[in-house]
Order: structure tokens, then sequence, then C-alpha cells
């Protein structure tokens, strides 16, 4: 895993998806309740695979995660905090996002979004973006974590790690 970090980015290149799954795992440690973490990139970046890392290593090395391409949402039960992973992909339009009890995830869970664009003006501005991106082997992928608000001082704990 090679981490290049500057103000409130930091940019991870990740030879396998091993390297995804201790990216993921250093920033479960991050994470409390209350926090949003938006994962965009392309179909097949490894947006999921970075979410069912990170899930896993809050909970149980065996908790399935399939994706909520289909159900939208999924739920799981951490040590300190519930953790709702959305895929908005089939999102009609961000309104939607409200029936699925988005508000109260963001209130009082760790909030995992793909496709977060999905949400428009509704998304908020105090997050941490993961973005994942292909690159030059068929399972290297670029992650670059941006992060707003009270992410900005968290990444650096990160990079050192």
């Amino acid at each position: 895993m090679v981490v290049a970090a500057d103000s409130g980015r930091l940019t991870v290149t990740l030879a396998d998806p091993d390297a995804t799954a201790r990216l993921a795992a250093a920033l479960a440690r991050l994470l409390r309740a209350g926090d949003l973490v938006a994962l965009e990139g392309d179909l097949g970046a490894g947006k999921t695979a970075f979410a069912r890392a990170l899930i896993r290593e809050l909970t149980t090395a065996e908790e399935e995660v399939p994706s909520p391409t289909f159900t939208l949402v999924q739920t799981y039960e951490a040590a300190d905090f519930e953790i709702w992973h959305f895929d908005l992909y089939r999102l009609e339009k961000p309104e939607d996002a409200f029936e699925l009890g988005i508000e109260d995830a963001m209130a009082e869970a760790v909030t995992l979004i793909e496709w977060p664009d999905r949400l428009g003006r509704y998304l908020p501005r105090d997050r941490l973006v993961v973005r994942m991106d292909y690159a030059g082997g068929e399972s290297e992928r670029i992650a670059t974590l941006t992060g707003s608000g009270a992410w900005r001082d968290r990444l650096g704990g990160l990079a050192h790690e």
C-alpha cells in the first residue's frame, strides 16, 4: 500500500483486494456514530468490496455483506454503533432516500453511501469521500480519501498507519 497525503486528502495505491481490505480496516478504526462515508467510483471499481471489508472489520469476519444494489440499504450492528450501507444507484430522485431512513442513519449511525451524488443537495458537507479508481493492473486500484469537517484532522492519523 503506497500512501501520499496532503491537507485533507490521502491517496493510496492498492495493489490487490487484500490492500483494499487493509485500508478499509484502518479507516474502520477511526469511525464514530454520525460519520458519513461517501463511496465514489465507476461500476466495478471496488466500492462494495471496500464497504464489505470495512463492515467486516467492525462486526465479524464472517458477516454476510451483500451488495445493497437491489435492497438499496442494509444495516449491521457494530460494537458501538449501527452501520447503514446504502447503494443509491437505482434511486430515482434524491427525496426517495428519506423513505429509506437516511436521515436517522446520518444522525445516529455510521453511514456508507455508494453513489452519493444521487442525494444531490441533501448530501451533507461534513463527510469523508472515498473515491475508488482503476489503476494499472487488473486488480490494482487507487483510493483517494478526501475529508471535510472533522475528517480533515482524522485523515492525518490514517496516513501514518
